[in-house]
């Protein structure tokens, strides 16, 4: 009889201590799997932020290239000004001043911050009166209302961009050597202040866009 209950003793501990191995083994393998679902979340809630700022990437791209847009047509009639004064043609200057006029005075600040906004309608507000001057003078004045054109349309390039691919070119020698500085959709240095008396005078500053 003791022999039975000894063995009877035995085999309960022997079920309890399967039991509470079980029980362990169950226990690890749920916090193995909690661990797992806790690193997809993680891994989840990551790739969620990095779609999230790869979309705000894309919408400042798409923002800054409808930006850049604003300013094709300004950049448009900006060279064709610059082109007729390299060829020396002093109404084709007039005739582009004018249209540039127009384009200044249609372009739309209103995609800007309240900062830019102030600060293209001061740039557009003066390049829109030497673009009027430019309509009405000789060549040579055209080119002085030039070399100021030029500088703020190159700031509004700084806040708005451009579309294509311009440079930004100097001479050294005009003003008496104060220098001036213009931009063409090429390289190639041909001088809008000078046209055909210095036509190679000046050297690419740098590439914008």
């Amino acid at each position: 009889m003791k022999r039975t209950n000894l063995a009877t003793g035995i085999l309960a501990m022997a079920i309890i201590a399967l039991m509470a191995t079980s029980c362990k083994d169950k226990n690890k393998e749920q916090e193995n799997q909690e661990g797992h679902n806790t690193e997809q979340m993680d891994d989840s809630g990551h790739m969620d932020g990095t779609m999230e700022d790869h979309s705000q990437m894309e919408q400042d791209n798409m923002n800054q290239g409808g930006m850049a847009m604003m300013s094709s047509e300004v950049v448009a009639d900006y060279l064709t000004l610059k082109n007729a004064l390299v060829s020396d043609d002093k109404d084709g200057a007039a005739t582009a001043g004018e249209k540039l006029e127009s384009s200044l005075k249609d372009f739309d600040t209103s995609k800007f911050s309240d900062e830019q906004q102030a600060e293209l309608t001061d740039i557009i507000e003066d390049a829109t009166e030497h673009a009027e001057h430019i309509a009405k003078s000789d060549i040579g004045h055209q080119r002085e209302h030039f070399d100021i054109l030029s500088k703020d349309v190159i700031d509004l390039l700084a806040i708005a961009g451009s579309e294509r691919t311009l440079y930004q070119a100097y001479c050294p020698m005009y003003n008496d050597n104060k220098g001036a500085q213009w931009l063409s959709a090429t390289e190639e240095i041909k001088n809008p202040y000078y046209g055909s008396k210095m036509m190679t005078c000046g050297s690419v500053q740098k590439q914008i866009n």
